[in-house]
């Protein structure tokens, strides 16, 4: 027992006396690096403000503004800032839902006009005011009646009230919409004042908390990026809000760093370069999110795919195919109806039935499968397809390659016993993490899957416990860094997801590997065993490009479509100085051509100076000049993508040099 007006607390692991009524921000005080705290009271860690009085017991852990918690709060903060400069500006603006989200926060509006860039500037002239006076975070307990009274002109704050009021977890919300847990789903509703020096509110907000202590630390590195439209929660039926996003970062160095990064992003973007590279478009008249690759980006293409099938045969794999529509009752078999009904498209009538265009393979190999008896001695039996697959993505998600409704998936299952399953596993991590570094994505982490919680999973928690355990096992051997993300696999089993990052650091969900124990018993799939008894195998689903779409697409802003030689459309472009050398630079191109090398020479009649720029921009690995000396030495002159120029070079060692960096895979 503590002595009388005495607690007894642990702060950040170290057992200390305080006074009773003491807040966290007394524990902190001179930290400025300090936004909240991390307290648990004996039923598990929370965030809270460090206005927070604590209690005997507490274990208390400072958050520090620069760790994933520390910079959610001050983005959410700053969320705030910006929906108070709103209301300032825009009286009649209705509140929709502000949460922090990846290296920035965005604030949902109902306005009659949509905002315009003069309108960011203004609202971000108006939010530097609200910092600069030094606006203190409060936070109140109200009920569901106090709420309701407080916020009676904004609707959907209301409607969150009313869907979520007072009870859930703190993820509850989300289930609502997106961000809402930012607001209700804690177990109890608050209110967050905005309160000036004087003890004046200037706003407030219904939302969980916590929030910094003071605007004054938002000063330094925030800005306004742009707007959008938004659905009030994700429903194309619901009101079209106004969405305005922003950064926010713990100083101006960061933000100015991070302005830099998202420059660099832009001039990567693939939409952009694949329109100047000429390699895919997305016609109208095909639809949203539906690709055509031109003959350059198809080059691309060929080789991914050719490299994926080989190595597939490599590996042991048997190539299948399989149609693109598939009557109703077979994704309803395999579970994925009514999961996945979302995200497919829409049925087809015919001939009395249901026909559905497939969203996934998996459940046309579980039929060649189980098209004849198998054995024990076939295990692990592999298949393999460049499956097409249609999925009914939100127009609002679609994104170039990277986020589209009609793609090809290098999608293999494998069928194993459960004792084969680890060894399997580690044999498609290995498959994986080679293939990536073959496309020069060499770094990266895994990322494991688990169940969650509600109705979303099927099977046992034995089965899934099992299933699990294999898979973290195969991971962990690898080394390389495991994170866990509970509740994010399918709804069939667990996965091992590889986190790449690409040449500016961005992070990509590329391969997938999922234990599935669901579909094989769906499916009545079965072996015949050693001693003749008829028993199940595993299934265990993998995708090494993922979808070839995505992969195409980050690939592009990886190498800022300056591709390997191995992977550029054209690899090598003469030019000659002057068109009587144009000859010397034909029976350089054929002969590596004759070696598989995609060559040609550039017999226009522009100046040798426009068309050394034209295939630089291009970015044509190998341009080879030809002048006199070049020919009368027999002899070509190298000008890299770079600008460098290596000059003489016999042509033996030319031809060499560029089909040992195309068999190498090496970038130059």
């Amino acid at each position: 027992m503590s002595e009388p007006g005495v607690l007894r607390v642990v702060v950040d692991g170290a057992e200390r006396e305080v006074a009773t009524g003491t807040t966290a921000a007394e524990l902190f005080e001179g930290r400025r690096d300090v936004v909240v705290a991390r307290i648990d009271s004996g039923s598990g860690a929370e965030l809270k403000d460090l206005s927070t009085e604590l209690s005997d017991g507490d274990v208390v852990e400072a958050v520090e503004v620069g760790s994933p918690d520390g910079l959610d709060v001050l983005r959410h903060s700053t969320a705030h800032v910006l929906a108070q400069a709103v209301q300032s500006l825009h009286p009649q603006a209705k509140l929709g839902i502000g949460p922090p989200v990846r290296d920035g926060f965005y604030y949902d509006f109902d306005v009659e006009v949509p905002f315009t860039p003069e309108d960011l500037k203004a609202l971000e002239k108006e939010m530097q005011r609200i910092v600069k006076e030094g606006q203190t975070f409060r936070r109140r307990v109200v009920t569901d009646e106090q709420a309701r009274a407080e916020l009676a002109d904004e609707p959907y704050k209301l409607e969150l009230i009313g869907l979520k009021g007072g009870t859930g977890s703190p993820e509850a919300g989300d289930e609502v919409a997106e961000g809402a847990s930012v607001e209700v789903g804690a177990g109890e509703l608050t209110i967050y004042d905005n309160v000036r020096r004087g003890g004046e509110v200037a706003w407030k907000d219904l939302c969980r908390g916590p929030h910094v202590p003071s605007t004054r630390l938002l000063a330094n590195g925030w800005q306004l990026t742009r707007t959008a439209a938004a659905y009030w929660r994700g429903d194309q039926a619901n009101t079209q809000l106004q969405r305005v996003y922003g950064t926010a970062w713990p100083s101006k160095d960061e933000l100015r760093a991070h302005l830099e990064r998202l420059a660099e992003a832009e001039r990567r973007d693939h939409r952009r370069l694949g329109a100047e590279l000429d390699l895919f478009s997305f016609p109208d008249e095909i639809g949203s999110g539906l690709a055509v690759f031109h003959p350059r980006g198809g080059v691309i293409k060929r080789e991914m795919e050719d490299y994926v099938r080989r190595r597939h045969v490599e590996e042991g794999f048997d190539y299948v195919g399989t149609p693109h529509i598939s009557k109703q009752h077979l994704f309803e078999t395999s579970g994925h109806l009514p999961y996945y009904a979302d995200t497919m498209f829409p049925p087809m009538e015919l001939e009395n039935a249901q026909y559905y265009l497939k969203a996934m393979n998996c459940p046309m190999h579980n039929l060649i499968f189980r098209s004849r008896g198998r054995s024990y001695r076939e295990l692990p039996l592999r298949f393999f397809e460049f499956g097409s697959v249609y999925r009914y993505e939100k127009s609002g998600v679609v994104h170039g390659l990277t986020r589209v409704r009609g793609l090809t998936q290098d999608d293999s299952h494998s069928y194993c016993t459960p004792e084969q399953a680890p060894a399997e596993v580690e044999k498609l991590l290995g498959f994986v993490l080679g293939l990536l570094s073959d496309f020069g994505l060499d770094d990266y982490y895994l990322e494991l899957s688990t169940r969650g919680t509600g109705d979303k999973f099927i099977g046992s928690d034995e089965e899934w416990e099992q299933a699990t355990e294999v898979l973290r096992g195969c991971a962990e051997r690898t080394g390389l860094e495991l994170v866990p993300d509970p509740g994010g696999a399918a709804f069939y089993g667990p996965k091992i997801s590889v986190q790449a990052r690409d040449a500016i650091g961005r992070t990509w969900q590329m391969s997938t590997i999922q234990y599935d124990f669901n579909q094989p018993a769906r499916f009545g799939l079965e072996f015949t065993a050693a001693d003749g008894s008829h028993q199940q195998p595993v299934m265990i689903h993998s995708a090494k490009f993922g979808s070839l779409e995505r992969f195409f697409g980050v690939l592009v802003e990886h190498y800022a479509g300056a591709f390997p030689p191995w992977l550029a459309p054209v690899q090598v472009v003469g030019v000659p100085v002057a068109e009587e050398f144009a000859g010397h630079l034909h029976d350089v191109v054929r002969q590596l051509k004759a070696l598989g090398i995609r060559a040609e020479v550039d017999d226009s009649d522009d100046r040798m100076q426009k068309k050394i720029r034209t295939h630089s921009k291009a970015k044509v690995p190998f341009v080879l000049i030809a002048g006199g000396d070049d020919v009368e030495a027999g002899a070509v002159s190298f000008r890299y993508r770079d600008g460098r120029q290596d000059n003489g070079v016999p042509v033996a060692e030319a031809v060499e040099r560029i089909v040992e960096a195309v068999r190498s895979r090496v970038q130059v």
